[in-house]
């Protein structure tokens, strides 16, 4: 296994044993509800923003190891973001995991830590649960008030 590989799966498993931004957000003003019914992963995520700024976010529920990292990975990478800039970071996100293979993932402007998931692409199934917490987001920021699924 390589180093690169080796520190990725290092850092997915932290995030899932001990995610951070996990938990309620009594400040709310933003809210949306994930589900993935093939892995049982079901989350909320839940922001506060102020001034097209994402001043707080946390989510809560349950999943994967995928999902619950990807979750923590999310709110790091997203907090104190413009919502262009997080909007940025869902497109790069879902293009990194669903555009062309042969695209390396550090090719993805921006991402920083999240190339970490560049290796779920590899596993189709393991895709939805790694881009559920980002269609949650985006299903928050929107305020649709629907379900997210990925079924």
């Amino acid at each position: 296994m390589s180093d690169l590989l080796a520190l990725y799966q290092e850092v997915i498993l932290d995030h899932n044993k001990r995610p951070r931004n996990f938990g309620e957000l009594a400040t709310a003003d933003h809210r949306a509800e994930g589900n993935n019914p093939l892995c049982g992963d079901q989350l909320t995520v839940e922001l506060t923003l102020d001034a097209g700024r994402i001043v707080d976010v946390k989510f809560r529920g349950q999943g994967c190891a995928i999902s619950t990292a990807s979750a923590s990975l999310m709110t790091e990478a997203i907090k104190g973001k413009k919502l262009d800039e997080a909007d940025a970071l869902f497109e790069g996100f879902h293009e990194m995991l669903t555009g062309d293979p042969s695209v390396p993932a550090e090719a993805a402007p921006g991402l920083g830590k999240l190339v970490v998931f560049a290796g779920v692409r590899e596993f189709p199934i393991r895709v939805k649960c790694a881009t559920l917490p980002w269609h949650t987001l985006r299903a928050a920021l929107r305020g649709s008030g629907d379900a997210v699924t990925t079924e």
